[in-house]
């Protein structure tokens, strides 16, 4: 059982930053990344980090603003938000994937609120 553990969310003004980290319990995996999810609404892919590559993937909107990346020891991710919107209110949800014997395995994380205000 993988755990990860989020912090970093809080208040901020529209046009401020904030840093998400997700903390896992073990150092492999094939990815990580974040999706976040608004009231009344799907969760939705923010953004995504490959272990092997470095390959980043971030969703139309969030790309210029946020960027991840991931520490030498392999274990945690960083998200770092900026030009923060009203619109990117939700709560984000750390997720990483590993490779299973006959599928890919997520996990998730507890989530941490992201409040914008405008």
């Amino acid at each position: 059982q993988v755990q990860l553990e989020e912090s970093g969310g809080g208040l901020v003004q529209a046009g401020g930053s904030l840093r998400l980290s997700c903390a896992a319990s073990r150092r492999s995996f094939y990815s990580m990344g974040w999706f976040r999810q608004a009231p009344g609404k799907e969760r939705e892919f923010v953004v995504g980090i490959t272990w092997t590559g470095d390959y980043t993937y971030y969703a139309d909107s969030v790309k210029g603003r946020f960027t991840i990346s991931k520490d030498s020891a392999g274990s945690t991710a960083y998200l770092q938000m900026n030009s923060l919107k009203p619109e990117d209110t939700a709560v984000y949800y750390c997720n990483a994937v590993i490779k299973g014997w006959s599928a890919p395995i997520e996990y998730w994380g507890q989530g941490t609120q992201v409040t914008v205000s405008s």
